[in-house]
């Protein structure tokens, strides 16, 4: 954050200068404010990059399982592996990985952060590897279970203490960097199954696909442990900085009228039920996860791209598996990119989701007229950077418009958007079956529908932002 000029005053009262910012009793330069965020940079960002790389990787290795015989090792049908898909998400009854999140991030307001992450990634990375050794069907059900409710803790308490961190204007190309670790998720998930599946085929007696589990499954308990130490928590109790450098984050904070409350000082905590209802009370709680609840249908795709890719002419399943590379990796420097010129216009980020999540649904009507199959692989290339930069910048979109709540309250507001863009990977996982193969026109057509409605409610988000920002001034 840049200092700015301003009056000025005694008494204890905020002021800046071009050479410190006061707050109170707290001042700081410039130079040490950055020092402050480069500190939280080194320790927070990376950190949680490389678990998103590794949770996406986890999530999506099912589609790379399936095409390397999972399905028929386990004589799964097409509804088996849509309802494996489903239960990441939503198992029987209230709770699933749609819903954990909210849930999770009223615990994580009350917990440390670092310990909390490394103890939910620990057993979904335990439950992974289970799934190597899994024999019927239930089995599989049981573990997806389980490692979607863990999953389901970690991006929106990440986008939370991000939230609890970071002033808004750092916040966008933060939360782009890290959702961008998704998109090489799925890259480097490819590259990884085509090789665990094609090199380890049969070693010790075991399965290709089982073994990509295993693999998956250790790599993702040993980054576990290694980042409950790196990890900082929130800014007033983080054990790796000093009381000074506290102060500091905490003040910036208040600062740009982050409402930091209970978690950092001022000891009145909302309760459980009255946060829900501050957090869904609010119109912007609805409109920004109604956006990317519509969006977020498409999401469902990446567990399709090995199918896809295999459907259009790529019959080998190894070779099937190194070509939904492309698709993440050009998503992921077109997501990258665009959280870097959203940036340049902070208060109309929900208008340029519109733009892109309209242009993903025109690609998505392309791709439902082309047959022919190389020109179709472009046009997922071309969806998936659509696709994907709504995600990310929706995400964003989050952190910093619900910036004034209290924590509890972001914390819920902050989680909702993921539970609803999950949640339509209920019914999208039934968009693909086999028996559509290869145009899947169904599947297309719902997603050009629902990509156009978010693009619709998006616009009128920014609007309504717009709005409120006028009357507030």
């Amino acid at each position: 954050m840049e200092s700015a000029l301003t009056t000025k005053t005694e008494g204890g009262q905020q002021y800046h200068s071009q050479d410190e910012t006061c707050v109170g009793d707290i001042s700081w330069t410039p130079e040490e404010e950055r020092k402050v965020v480069r500190k939280v940079d080194l320790r927070l960002i990376p950190t949680v990059w490389l678990m998103f790389v590794i949770s996406w990787m986890d999530r999506s290795n099912l589609g790379n399982a399936k095409i390397a015989g999972l399905n028929a090792d386990l004589h799964l049908s097409s509804t088996d592996y849509s309802l494996a898909i489903i239960t990441f998400y939503s198992r029987p009854g209230p709770v699933g990985y749609a819903f954990c999140g909210p849930l999770s991030n009223l615990i994580i307001t009350r917990v440390r952060p670092s310990i909390y992450f490394a103890g939910l990634m620990m057993v979904w990375g335990i439950a992974t590897c289970c799934m190597g050794a899994v024999k019927t069907f239930p089995q599989l059900l049981v573990l997806r279970i389980i490692v979607g409710i863990f999953e389901g803790g970690l991006t929106p308490g990440v986008y939370f203490v991000i939230s609890s961190w970071y002033v808004p204007a750092e916040q966008a190309k933060r939360a782009a960097f890290v959702l961008s670790a998704v998109l090489l998720g799925g890259a480097f998930g490819g590259i990884i199954a085509g090789a665990v599946t094609g090199g380890l085929e049969g070693r010790y007696g075991i399965r290709g696909w089982r073994w990509l589990f295993i693999v998956e499954g250790i790599i993702t308990i040993i980054w576990a442990m290694i980042a409950g130490f790196i990890l900082p928590d929130f800014p007033a109790t983080c054990r790796h900085f000093t009381p000074e450098e506290k102060r500091i984050a905490t003040s910036r904070l208040r600062n740009c009228g982050t409402n930091i409350g209970d978690n950092q000082s001022d000891g009145l905590r909302l309760g459980k039920v009255q946060s829900i209802k501050l957090a869904l009370s609010d119109w912007r709680t609805w409109g920004v996860a109604g956006g990317i609840g519509l969006c977020g249908c498409a999401t469902v795709l990446p567990y399709f791209y090995p199918t896809l890719v295999n459907g259009l002419g790529y019959k080998e399943h190894v070779t099937a598996q190194y070509m939904t590379v492309p698709i993440w990796a050009v998503a992921f420097v077109c997501a990258l990119s665009s959280g870097f010129i959203a940036d340049r216009i902070p208060n109309h980020r929900a208008a340029f989701i519109a733009g892109w999540s309209g242009f993903a649904a025109i690609i998505s009507i392309v791709v439902c007229v082309v047959e022919e199959y190389k020109a179709r692989y472009i046009l997922l290339i071309f969806q998936g950077c659509g696709v994907w930069t709504c995600i990310s910048l929706g995400v964003a979109v989050a952190t910093t418009t619900f910036q004034d709540m209290r924590p509890e309250v972001r914390a819920i507001s902050v989680s909702l958007p993921q539970a609803v863009g999950n949640a339509a990977n209920i019914y999208g996982a039934y968009l693909f079956p086999q028996e559509h193969a290869p145009r899947y026109l169904a599947g297309f057509v719902v997603i050009t529908v629902t990509l156009a409605a978010g693009s619709l409610l998006f616009a009128l988000v920014d609007l309504g932002l717009s709005r409120r920002r006028k009357v507030l001034a």
